[in-house]
């Protein structure tokens, strides 16, 4: 019993490895027990966590390493790594009074793939099943010999053996991931150091994280957690921070202002009107009208919600957020040849994904009004820039099918279903798309590359 129980903790350590290895918080996301997290895609959202993350990732000499930042739909605040991708949760962005709150959170995460944590956790993870492993079979030896010489107490021995290896394991586990999360905060307050930022924000962030666990924890061994205690944390770290040349550093109004946007977007898709209005008492703010504009949106009444829209633009041209609102409020109200205008204009007041993203829904407009071979040219620029983006490739294999390139449509098909994850989908279609392709062109390739693919698990 004590080796089948340790066997499915294991199974539960390996999982929560590979999907959060190096939470902030206290509690793994949901995602991990599952294997999945649901992520999220938003071009302004996506750009201001981006341009949090870059003076950090400099800082760390990390800039050529490939590092990803994933927003996940989820509204705990947490934020976790793997390899090279850092996952942060709308519920974190959403609770983050100010930018700094999540720089900080960022330069913890940082510190978890600068100290190559993830990989000595699998090094602890590998030992500490051999470590049970053997404390199993010293117990089912025990129990053996007590059942072959009829000694009870032996027999009680071996079974002790066998069920406490899980126990033994899993707590010299937890108190490695306390010291790497130790040495993450250290390392996260060198990082802000450097690029001129308050270490306020982390103090900001653990101190909520002590509130809540008040509020909901009753009884909590600190030995079973995979964290220090947020009170622990803060005594060690308060001092460090208070006494830094960038304390008293405060972030630019500019970077405040976006901030206060994206939480005025998340709030009104996640929680509705009433959060809008909880976060952003003044409802003649920016941010405010903003949420306004959005929850009248998905209300329903885009008639009422492009007007909003065009307000907002009229205040600040130059956003190109605000232009995308007004093609999303467009495309509802059934005017797709407007909204791929809206759209347009938007994609050239920004750049990078960003711009691609906005070109993904102008494509999509576009298909909307008939115009396929204009859509085409447009998600094909749009899909070389991203070839992340699942919409973009769904979008283009409707533009390719309606000019009657049924090849062409199958492999951006095969894309889709490979950006989700769903391989087996993707090799059918690729298979597909490769016997009407003309073999050995780029097309046909990719198609191969993607039927060669491994399977996931």
């Amino acid at each position: 019993m004590g080796a089948l129980a340790l066997q499915g903790w294991l199974g539960f350590a390996v999982r929560a490895v590979l999907l959060a290895a190096a939470c902030l918080t206290l509690i793994s996301p949901a995602g991990a027990q599952s294997g999945r997290v649901a992520i999220v895609r938003d071009a302004e959202i996506e750009a201001l966590v981006r341009d949090y993350a870059a003076p950090i990732i400099r800082a760390a000499g990390l800039q050529n390493s490939g590092i990803e930042v994933i927003l996940v739909n989820d509204p705990s605040f947490n934020a976790f790594v793997t390899g090279r991708r850092m996952f942060i949760h709308t519920g974190a962005l959403l609770a983050s009074e100010t930018p700094n709150e999540i720089i900080g959170v960022i330069a913890h995460e940082i510190g978890h793939i600068i100290g190559g944590h993830q990989f000595r956790l699998r090094e602890r993870l590998d030992g500490a099943r051999t470590l049970a492993v053997m404390s199993s079979l010293l117990g089912i030896g025990a129990v053996a010999a007590g059942a072959a010489t009829g000694e009870k107490e032996l027999t009680q021995i071996g079974s002790g053996i066998a069920s406490g290896a899980g126990e033994l394991a899993k707590r010299g586990l937890l108190a490695y991931q306390r010291d790497e999360e130790r040495a993450a905060d250290r390392t996260a307050l060198e990082l802000l150091n450097k690029t001129g930022q308050s270490g306020a924000g982390m103090l900001i962030t653990l101190e909520r994280l002590a509130q809540n666990m008040k509020l909901n924890a009753t009884r909590i061994d600190p030995y079973q957690m995979s964290h220090p205690l947020p009170a622990e944390r803060i005594e060690t770290l308060r001092d460090a921070v208070l006494s830094s040349p960038t304390f008293a550093n405060l972030d630019k109004p500019a970077l405040q202002a976006r901030h206060d946007m994206m939480r005025a977007k998340i709030a009104a898709y996640t929680q509705g009107a009433g959060a809008v209005r909880r976060i952003f008492r003044d409802a003649s703010t920016l941010p405010a009208r903003y949420g306004d504009a959005i929850t009248t949106h998905l209300s329903g009444n885009p008639a009422a919600a492009s007007k909003k829209a065009e307000a907002l633009i009229k205040a600040q041209p130059d956003n190109p957020y605000f232009r995308e609102l007004l093609g999303e409020t467009l495309m509802r109200a059934n005017k797709p040849a407007a909204a791929a205008e809206a759209f347009g204009r938007a994609s050239k007041q920004t750049n990078g994904r960003a711009a691609a993203m906005m070109r993904v829904q102008q494509g999509q407009a576009l298909v909307a009004a008939g115009e396929h071979a204009a859509a085409l040219r447009i998600l094909k620029t749009a899909v070389d820039q991203d070839r992340t983006n699942a919409n973009g490739f769904a979008a283009l294999a409707q533009a390719h099918a309606a000019l009657g390139e049924v090849g062409e449509a199958e492999l951006a098909t095969a894309e889709m279903h490979f950006i989700q994850g769903a391989r087996r989908e993707a090799q059918v279609f690729a298979i597909r798309a490769q016997q009407k392709l003309p073999a050995g062109t780029p097309e046909w390739r990719r198609a191969q590359d993607i039927i060669s693919a491994p399977q996931r698990g």
